[in-house]
């Protein structure tokens, strides 16, 4: 049955890359650069990648796409945390990787002054989003948290090491006063974020960190409930996200 769904995917094609860089950039995380024929993706998008010995692929966020000629460089940050991502750090520079994409719904850019939330490997598709907005001479202001300065990926305007980047959030919308808000975290943060930016009246896109099993909606193993024009109903994280609207979610 998986297959078939996959046959039948809109606009989403399973591609054989090869590692054209692979580096680490913290304490417990790496990046992974592919070369392969994938032609476009939205920031917030993430691949669902083949890793040794496991059924079923593994999601990843997309922290940059660059086209060169016919291919393109797709770039993801990773964590050690099992025996995908360790199958992963293994790897070497011309090995090939076999990967879905583009995957999911992706960020809708306004053209409003941004701002950018990410917490711990959440700042993946942050700067590829920040990237995309610079591009577009578009004002945003990027802060990330991470549990210890070992652990910080560069690229954030502001990066606060420990406690949380929840109680910093107040201060930067006084500071920076954007008009849209975007962020990728685990629950916490992103339900802290949601009921702040909310409080503000503040637009705001929320890409949920979810375990997935198929990632393109077929095993509805990462439903949530969302709440629209009053209604409540179950969405999968993997198809209709991960990217949804705060004040949309049901909060467990």
């Amino acid at each position: 049955m998986l297959s078939f769904f996959l046959r039948n995917l809109d606009m989403k094609k399973e591609f054989i890359g090869k590692i054209e860089q692979i580096e680490k950039i913290s304490s417990d995380a790496f990046k992974m650069v592919i070369l392969s024929d994938l032609q476009s993706v939205k920031c917030g998008q993430f691949i669902s990648i083949l890793c040794e010995n496991k059924t079923l692929r593994r999601p990843f966020s997309i922290a940059d796409f660059e086209k060169e000629a016919n291919q393109s460089l797709t770039t993801i940050l990773f964590k050690i945390k099992g025996q995908a991502t360790n199958y992963l750090k293994s790897l070497k520079i011309g090995d090939s990787v076999d990967f879905l994409a583009p995957l999911g719904n992706g960020f809708e850019i306004d053209n409003k002054k941004a701002l950018l939330i990410g917490a711990g490997i959440g700042i993946a598709p942050m700067l590829f989003l920040k990237k995309e907005l610079n591009k577009r001479n578009i004002e945003n202001y990027l802060i990330t948290g991470f549990k210890s300065r070992q652990e910080v990926i560069k690229g954030s305007d502001r990066t606060i090491i420990g406690g949380t980047v929840l109680d910093y959030i107040e201060e930067e919308i006084k500071n920076q006063k954007p008009q849209t808000v975007y962020c990728c975290a685990p629950t916490v943060v992103l339900k802290g974020v949601d009921n702040i930016t909310r409080k503000h009246n503040l637009k705001t896109y929320l890409a949920l960190e979810k375990v997935m099993a198929c990632s393109i909606g077929v095993c509805r193993g990462c439903v949530i409930k969302l709440i629209k024009d009053k209604k409540i109903a179950n969405y999968s994280v993997c198809k209709d996200g991960p990217v949804f609207l705060g004040g949309e979610i049901i909060w467990e």
